[in-house]
């Protein structure tokens, strides 16, 4: 008849039936035959393919179906301080902030909310987070990261230091809170300290080069107590080292580079100790003088090595010296060594011979080399 209206609805869909622009009722799969007297009827179709209902009413509809709202939806209404995980078929779908309302279709999937209240922690479980980077929501809605081994991971929410992280994977939810993660490194790390120009007691300008290495203990200290550990260790070597070497003259440094070390260890070590940072070891890996200072050092060191070579020489001389004394003493009481020595004249004589005529046979040979010997 003309008063009465016909709606067919598909398994996929629902609809909602509004009289005089109020919800009348909801209509599930099938066909319908509405009255429609003075067409005060209005009929909507919606897919629920997607579960999520689009429509603007959302407030309306809950008002207007009251109790028989859960026969058709599911209800998420969040609190200021909950977040909402919408599952469909028992797998994460979809996150819902603080404060959202929001209305889901039964019937296709099953599909449920869970809330999460922030006040019990912003840690977001492992399997939670892996399903939000599966959807790519995890970077939007959350601040993770890893702290990897032999490091410690610092958690910040609204800029207050909330607890330590130890070596793992992280995420937090990002809702309503300024949430940030640092990483502290607590490996043995180097430092240089390079090109500092500096001047000795005795007022010798020189450039010095040093390397310490340096090391995180408390990470919680080194990184509430100062703005930036590493470029405080830095400055307090930078002191170190000029005040170790202020203190002593251009020789001392030379002469004992150990002592140097040891005082810039000294001073440093108990200037860092309060912010978290051990330093293990400090050396001056390079001391460079100006050119001039070069020169003049280069003369003091040649002049002294000139002094001991000769020193050497005379001492030698003199050993060779009193070597041929005693041999003399011993020829003179040994005519059979005197004999020996007469014999090894002659060889080393003929070795330089090609061809030799002996007169007189040896013994006249010798009488004669005893006799130029003697005129020589």
């Amino acid at each position: 008849m003309f008063w009465m209206k016909k709606v067919v609805v598909g398994d996929a869909e629902r609809a909602l039936v509004y009289r005089n622009r109020r919800i009348e009722r909801v209509l599930g799969p099938g066909v319908h035959r509405l009255g429609n007297w003075k067409r005060q009827l209005e009929v909507s179709l919606h897919s629920i393919v997607d579960a999520q209902y689009n429509g603007r009413d959302v407030d309306a509809l809950i008002a207007g179906l009251g109790a028989r709202l859960h026969d058709h939806f599911v209800l998420a209404n969040l609190g200021m301080q909950e977040i909402g995980l919408m599952l469909r078929n028992g797998r994460i779908d979809d996150v819902l902030a603080p404060g959202t309302r929001q209305l889901y279709w039964k019937g296709l999937a099953q599909v449920e909310v869970r809330t999460i209240a922030l006040a019990d922690g912003l840690a977001i479980e492992p399997h939670v987070a892996n399903r939000l980077r599966q959807l790519a929501y995890l970077d939007r809605i959350a601040v993770a990261g890893a702290v990897p081994t032999e490091s410690a991971g610092l958690l910040f929410v609204d800029g207050k230091l909330v607890r330590r992280l130890e070596p793992g994977a992280y995420a937090f939810w990002n809702f309503r809170k300024n949430v940030s993660v640092e990483v502290v490194e607590l490996r043995m790390q180097a430092m240089e300290v390079s090109g500092q120009e500096l001047l000795t007691r005795d007022k010798v300008s020189l450039r010095v080069n040093l390397a310490a290495s340096v090391r995180v203990t408390d990470p919680v200290a080194a990184r509430t107590r100062v703005a930036k550990h590493a470029e405080h260790v830095y400055r307090e070597l930078q002191y170190g080292l000029r005040k170790a070497v202020s203190s002593k003259t251009l020789d001392e440094l030379l002469g004992d580079k150990a002592s140097l070390d040891a005082d810039i260890f000294a001073y440093v070590r108990g200037q860092v100790a309060g912010i978290g940072v051990e330093v293990l070891g400090v050396g001056v890996k390079d001391v460079i003088l100006p050119g001039e200072m070069k020169e003049i050092l280069n003369g003091v060191v040649q002049a002294e090595k000139t002094a001991q070579a000769n020193v050497i020489r005379r001492r030698e001389e003199a050993n060779a010296t009193r070597s041929l004394l005693n041999t003399a003493k011993l020829i003179e009481d040994s005519p059979v060594l005197m004999r020996l020595k007469e014999l090894e004249a002659l060889e080393k004589i003929t070795e330089k011979i090609d061809k030799l005529t002996v007169f007189g046979g040896l013994e006249g040979v010798m009488k004669q080399l005893v006799s130029l010997k003697g005129h020589g």
